[in-house]
């Protein structure tokens, strides 16, 4: 994982650290809708200028966000000023060692199996849904670079871990669905074959993909980016 990418995660994690911003995390994250700074303090029992430093900060992070509302429910002159008002955030956080990305594996295969209900054979959706979501981490990270320094940032930022091999190929020294991997071999390391040709292709990378026959290496990823075709 990049060293940005890794601190902006362990940060996230981080801000949990501090027992009162952890308190009013958790108090928030419990509340049905979004609470004040003045709900905030007085359910973890702080002042209001320590609730309001923490919840800005867990903001900062992007654990929790905001909204605007009275909290009168009257509208017009002299309803007075809407409040500045906090809920959790719908963004997941998590920091794995080495990096996993079943999330993105569960939405490809998710999506295939919808496509193959509808009718389409179950190894075309398999191919086509790995390209799209290809297609979209492209859009996602939109790589700075060109041919395989865009794959290379692509990959490095959804955990690959690529590296230069002994014979200038591109290694991906982690696989981000281990689990899976080694107990679907060929459903999963087929869908990442596609996945990271698809990423090529996408930033209009010309190098070959090739897959081991065998799963993931022992120390890898089981894709290999090659020399230019």
């Amino acid at each position: 994982m990049p060293d940005d990418a890794f601190a902006r995660r362990v940060s996230k994690v981080g801000a949990l650290a501090d027992p009162v911003r952890r308190a009013l995390y958790r108090f928030v994250a419990e509340q049905p809708g979004a609470v004040s700074r003045d709900q905030a303090a007085s359910g973890v029992d702080v002042p209001r200028h320590t609730a309001k430093f923490h919840l800005d900060k867990l903001v900062e992070e992007g654990l929790l966000v905001t909204e605007f509302r009275r909290l009168t429910g009257r509208s017009g002159p002299g309803a007075g000023r809407p409040a500045k008002l906090y809920r959790r955030s719908r963004k997941e956080v998590a920091v794995t060692l080495p990096v996993r990305r079943y999330d993105l594996a569960g939405r490809v295969l998710a999506d295939a199996v919808e496509r193959s209900l509808a009718g389409t054979p179950m190894q075309e959706a398999l191919d086509a849904c790995a390209a799209d979501a290809a297609r979209a981490m492209v859009e996602e990270v939109a790589p700075s670079g060109e041919g395989s320094d865009a794959v290379r940032e692509v990959l490095d930022r959804l955990g690959y871990e690529p590296r230069e091999g002994s014979e200038g190929d591109m290694v991906l020294r982690n696989c981000p669905y281990a689990r899976l991997a080694a107990s679907h071999v060929d459903l999963v390391c087929g869908v990442n074959e596609t996945f990271v040709r698809g990423v090529a292709d996408e930033v209009g990378c010309t190098a070959g993909v090739r897959r081991r026959g065998d799963g993931p290496a022992p120390t890898g990823c089981c894709v290999t980016v090659t020399e230019q075709t």
